[in-house]
């Protein structure tokens, strides 16, 4: 078994670790299906060897060739550390910076298989968003690491480990460009390639206060008891689907086809029951409805095929069987595992993938549009629907499935997209995700990170909020209380709260302060924002107890927060105007620019007709 301080030593290349190929009893990534010609094969193994001396590049070169034949891929096996990955506490690093220790420490929780989807391939979540391109970047990453001081910072691109750069002590140790031209990884998990991620409570929040919200705009309702919301996948992200219905107390039945995906969530209890029997998911389904009992229920088996049993029973009985419905396939990676059609068993569409991957795409459309024909008969009705932000709608849209808004341009879409039309206002009032990670590992310093936050927000409230932001507020202390009774930590002892600036700044100063005081030990609070389709930017810090940690965190979230309100400001966002305005009174020094309304409309009118 390697130590800490061996995976610090840098590549292993004397002697070479043995080549245990894939292993077994985990699960691993679908095989992909680049079609390189023979010049882009040569190039994929040129850049492999560039991380190797040329005595060894013989040996190695014969098997990163058998990867990318039978992977399409070189992930060099080779190098899969012999080690438990998992978040240690962060004295545990060998390490010559704070700072550096709680990179390695997130960078090992986004690779602990109790983490990770396919923890082999380094793929954090959604099918293909990896940590690192290969192995050997891990080791070179984790070396440098322990290297570096407060003078220097290490630059990342897209996996590829560029080196450490003088700096100073006031500059980002870790700099990360990701999903650009050139050395890429892809960036659709965007907390992945920034090791931001802190398992699936990382979305659990976000898609609680979904649910809450399409609710109360929807449904017209504050309680969500009996209500059945239906979605599917059972994944890195798509797993907080589960106790996200329970916690806002309705009915989830969340479809996944992977037995391993569905297995996982069922043994670390965020699902309360699975079933592959479509007959016995009806008959809970129902129970619970009118008994008003929250409940999450595995469907092992496609979401398709529930979604036609749904629309069977609208049809037989007259009986709508679902209140709320979303997706979170991988559907941004269709045709490469993440979504897989309704016409084949899990297993037997993996091997036509590999076999014959223009056959598969051709089912997954025939399946989108199946789909999409059944959450149509519903929604007729009166359930709900909203894209996830997966590219569902935009794929169906692709596979001819009927999704467009009648009347409406081709880039608008039947249903809503959960960003805009259920957490917009949301977004706009300042809140967002924000996270903290107790880097000691101890249950116990999240416990009272826990209440340091609720006593925060509590306080908050008594002081004065608005009607709006009051509410987001209570919404959040429940989150705080539910987390900790559903036991939602899966790797590092983290917690995720969607927060305004003023809340995440008073929060981050209070934990700051309670570490000072030596109530608990040191806190990362790792962060990221959402920039149009393929961009994103993020930040992490280190609060250790110091004033200048203290000045650091009001600063960052400030403008994390300020900067992202400000754009949809200029959006057009009522909400948004109002939030930022009130920003620069509180701090004299943000100035924003604001967009003037156009009072008469007509004008537009009159202008085009001269």
């Amino acid at each position: 078994m390697t130590s800490l301080k061996e995976i610090c030593r840098g590549l292993p290349l004397n002697p070479l670790p043995e080549n245990r190929g894939r292993r077994k009893g985990i699960p691993h990534a679908p095989v992909r299906t680049p079609n390189l010609t023979a010049q882009e094969k040569k190039l994929a193994l040129r850049n492999a060897l560039r991380y190797f001396p040329p005595d060894i590049q013989k040996k190695l070169v014969l098997e990163f060739a058998e990867e990318l034949r039978l992977y399409g891929h070189i992930y060099m096996y080779r190098f899969f550390p012999d080690i438990e990955m998992r978040a240690y506490p962060i004295e545990d690093y060998p390490c010559k910076t704070k700072s550096a220790a709680a990179i390695m420490l997130m960078i090992m929780n986004n690779l602990d298989p109790s983490v990770a989807q396919f923890p082999q391939e380094l793929v954090t979540y959604g099918g293909n968003g990896q940590v690192f391109s290969n192995w050997a970047q891990f080791w070179l990453a984790m070396q440098y690491l322990s290297e570096m001081t407060e003078e220097q910072t290490l630059v990342m691109y897209s996996g590829h480990p560029l080196g450490l750069f003088p700096s100073h002590q006031y500059a980002p140790r870790l700099v990360i460009t990701n999903g650009m031209v050139g050395v890429s990884i892809f960036l659709h998990s965007m907390t992945a390639g920034s090791y931001c991620y802190i398992g699936p409570q990382g979305i659990v929040h976000g898609t609680v206060l979904t649910v809450l919200n399409a609710g109360r705009r929807y449904l017209k309702a504050e309680d969500l008891s009996g209500k059945v919301f239906v979605t599917s996948g059972l994944g890195g992200m798509s797993g907080a689907q589960a106790k996200a219905a329970v916690i806002a107390g309705c009915v989830g039945i969340i479809a996944e086809v992977d037995e391993a995906a569905l297995m996982k969530r069922y043994k670390q209890g965020w699902l309360m029951e699975i079933s592959n029997n479509l007959d016995h998911c009806i008959a809970r389904l129902r129970d619970a409805r009118k008994n008003k009992i929250a409940l999450s229920l595995g469907y092992h088996g496609n979401v398709v095929d529930l979604w036609e049993r749904l629309a069977y029973e609208l049809d037989t009985t007259g009986e709508l069987l679902a209140d709320l419905g979303s997706d979170q396939t991988s559907c941004h990676n269709p045709f490469s595992g993440g979504y897989y059609p309704v016409q084949l068993g899990f297993e037997e569409a993996k091997q036509l993938l590999s076999t014959n991957p223009g056959k598969f795409r051709t089912l997954v459309q025939e399946s989108l549009r199946r789909h999409v024909a059944a959450i149509n008969r519903l929604t007729d009705k009166g359930m709900f629907f909203w894209d996830y932000g997966n590219a569902f709608l935009l794929e169906a849209q692709r596979a001819g499935a009927d999704v467009e808004k009648k009347g409406a341009n081709k880039t608008e879409f039947r249903y809503p997209s959960y960003v805009q039309h259920i957490m917009g206002d949301i977004f706009s009032l300042g809140f967002g995700p924000f996270r903290w990670v107790c880097t000691s590992g101890d249950p116990q310093d999240l416990a009272t990170t826990d209440s340091i936050a609720m006593s925060v927000l509590e306080d908050s409230i008594r002081r004065g909020v608005s009607t709006s932001v009051k509410q987001q507020y209570h919404d959040n202390i429940r989150w705080i209380r539910e987390a900790g009774r559903h036991s939602l930590v899966v790797g590092s002892q983290a917690r995720i709260l969607y927060s305004d600036q003023r809340g995440r700044v008073s929060i981050a100063t209070a934990i700051n302060r309670a570490i000072a005081e030596g109530r608990i030990k040191v806190c990362l609070f790792p962060l990221d924002m959402v920039w149009g389709e393929v961009i994103n930017g993020g930040f992490g810090l280190v609060l250790d107890g110091s004033t200048e940690a203290e000045e650091r965190a009001k600063m960052m979230l400030s403008w994390d927060v300020s900067n992202g309100v400000a754009r949809r400001c200029w959006s057009g966002n009522g909400y948004a105007y109002e939030t930022i305005c009130q920003a620069m009174k509180d701090n004299a020094a943000l100035k924003v620019t604001l967009p003037q309304k156009v009072v008469d409309e007509n004008i537009l009118e009159q202008a085009l007709k001269s």
